[in-house]
């Protein structure tokens, strides 16, 4: 790590965010709810003595000093861990982004540190309707496979919210795990589906909420983590075929005349020539398709290139 460079901890997610906390060089500072402490956070997720953040010859570390609820280190639990720029620390309920600080945030002392975190917590909590609720960020920050594998490390229960211009996206937990999604209220997408999608969201807010006393009548039962790595392959095959798909809402429609003979068509495209007969976009085949979007999607290409349906 380079020795001229300084550095800080950002708040990215929790109730101190926006706060920055200067690293001095050839120092440590312990993090608890302790009052005495170099970085106080108050709260019921943070023991007294947390942990401890040490950067001396231009190496920076951070020790979990016996904590009840644990520190992680981009997802994993940690005992001790070197850390580099862009690294996300999990602290209670607080995300923590190790980032470059110019000379001017390098200047601040400790005490007018604390002091600017008890400010942004007052901000934080003035932004907050729900009261109730435990963490909030945004998906600029900390993109939603980080979060999830940081929550599913943690073993966090709630309702993670996300919401951006136009769509609401509620991702449901129980000890980490996830066992149902929805975007907006359209259940009938199924749980996979609504997953996958929220999955590409990159930009919007997020709010884990205390969890809900709600039962579904179809769970997902795959790990998180593998639901993750079949999201993420989802996302890589849609851009892939980006370049040759309608855009969402473009009408599509049955060629006229429709030349090339359905009867070569194999059952699983003439289903989706249906779709595009009875519904007419890009977005609403995906919706109404039994297959994962990836699937509709690369018959959708297959049709436009044989001429069975054209997009307006």
């Amino acid at each position: 790590m380079d020795t001229q460079k300084t550095y800080a901890l950002k708040f990215i997610s929790g109730k101190y965010q926006g706060g920055e906390f200067p690293l001095k060089a050839d120092k440590h500072i312990v993090i608890g709810r302790s009052s005495e402490l170099d970085m106080v956070l108050v709260e019921d997720m943070v023991s007294r003595k947390h942990a401890r953040i040490s950067f001396s010859d231009g190496s920076i570390t951070i020790e979990d000093l016996g904590s009840t609820n644990g520190t992680f280190v981009n997802g994993e639990k940690v005992k001790q861990s070197r850390l580099k720029e862009g690294d996300r620390i999990l602290i209670g309920t607080s995300i923590l982004k190790l980032v470059h600080q110019g000379a001017e945030g390098a200047s601040v002392d400790e005490g007018t540190a604390r002091l600017k975190l008890e400010e942004a917590a007052a901000a934080q909590a003035a932004r907050t309707t729900n009261k109730a609720s435990s963490m909030t960020g945004k998906i600029e920050e900390i993109p939603l496979p980080d979060l999830l594998q940081l929550f599913h490390t943690s073993k966090k229960n709630g309702v993670l919210v996300v919401q951006r211009s136009d769509q609401e996206g509620r991702i449901y937990l129980r000890q980490g795990r996830v066992y149902y999604a929805v975007i907006g209220e359209n259940h009938s997408l199924g749980p996979q589906k609504s997953f996958n999608r929220i999955i590409t969201w990159e930009e919007g807010d997020f709010e884990l909420r205390p969890a809900e006393n709600q039962e579904f009548m179809v769970e997902l039962d795959s790990s998180t983590e593998a639901l993750l790595m079949d999201a993420l392959r989802q996302l890589d095959e849609i851009k892939r075929l980006q370049p040759s798909l309608p855009s969402a809402d473009a009408p599509l429609a049955l060629a006229s005349p429709l030349t090339p003979p359905l009867k070569e068509l194999a059952p699983e495209l003439l289903d989706v020539l249906q779709l595009v007969h009875n519904y007419g976009t890009l977005n609403a085949v995906l919706d109404h398709a039994d297959a994962d979007d990836v699937v509709t999607a690369e018959a959708v290409v297959q049709l436009l290139k044989r001429d069975y349906i054209r997009a307006a």
